[in-house]
């Protein structure tokens, strides 16, 4: 990805028009942009996408399970390595398509810091 250029994929995906019962915005510039995500136990994301690379800064951690946009399985966090600790950075490559289900009894709290330009 070419630094500023963003995915190609329908506005009304972005995470904050297609879930925003769970992406909360904090901060936009014309380089980054900063979301608050919040998934309750049990609780299921309907289909969205992320268009920029990001740094998920996870407060507080769940199992979950990540699907495509036909609802095959992407990943499942229960066949990963656990624990690790929090609160913890990860770095993500922009997100297509997918939906996400908390499977587990505790929240799932991840600031997202989505890098615009590169």
């Amino acid at each position: 990805m070419e630094g500023g250029e963003t995915q190609e994929w329908p506005d009304e995906l972005d995470a904050l028009v297609a879930a925003p019962a769970h992406h909360r915005l904090l901060f936009e510039s014309d380089q980054v942009r900063v979301l608050d995500a919040r998934i309750g136990p049990g609780d299921a994301v309907p289909v969205h996408t992320h268009r920029w690379p990001s740094v998920y800064y996870v407060l507080s951690s769940a199992q979950f399970v990540r699907r495509d946009a036909d609802g095959e399985v992407l990943l499942d966090a229960r066949t990963l390595e656990q624990p690790f600790e929090l609160p913890s950075a990860v770095w993500s490559d922009p997100l297509p398509p997918h939906s996400l289900e908390n499977v587990d009894t505790t929240e799932l709290h991840v600031i997202s810091v989505e890098l615009k330009v590169l």
